[in-house]
């Protein structure tokens, strides 16, 4: 029998998002960014990654800047969309990718490594957080990612 090991060369290149999911302890499904949201992950080969990813149909600022709308438009925008990137490591062993966020959207998470659990399917990459605790529910979040063809 052949063991199936998990390689880091496996999540190296650009992957495109099929879904973001949170699950309550409860059983409960969200979608954060809508059960149609977009986004891309990018994997370098020389160890930095990138995420992002949006609600789709996000309104345009009326003005038509690019860096400013009217504070409202600037927090809708803000609020559907989530994107960071720094190095990332892996751990072949445990299948583990773990990212450091040099960048980040929101500056909670600034400076910060989180850990993300990994399968891979194929040209399907599923990738799930550590549970945690918001409104005082486990939560559990998962993204599936479709490679990218060359």
């Amino acid at each position: 029998m052949i063991e199936n090991k998990f390689k880091k060369e496996q999540v190296i290149g650009i992957w495109t998002l099929v879904s973001y999911e949170v699950v309550d302890n409860m059983g409960n499904k969200t979608y954060p960014m809508g059960e149609d949201a977009t986004g891309f992950i990018m994997y370098h080969p020389e160890g930095f990654m990138s995420a992002q990813m949006m609600t789709k149909g996000r309104p345009k600022y009326a003005s038509g800047a690019l860096h400013t709308g009217t504070q409202e438009e600037m927090a809708t925008a803000a609020q559907g969309y989530l994107a960071y990137a720094g190095p990332y490591k892996v751990d072949e062993v445990n299948k583990v990718v773990t990212h450091q966020m040099t960048v980040s959207m929101n500056p909670t998470w600034l400076g910060d490594s989180q850990p993300r659990y990994v399968n891979l399917d194929g040209d399907i990459l599923e990738i799930v957080s550590p549970p945690i605790i918001e409104d005082g529910k486990e939560q559990n979040t998962k993204l599936i990612w479709k490679r990218v063809a060359a």
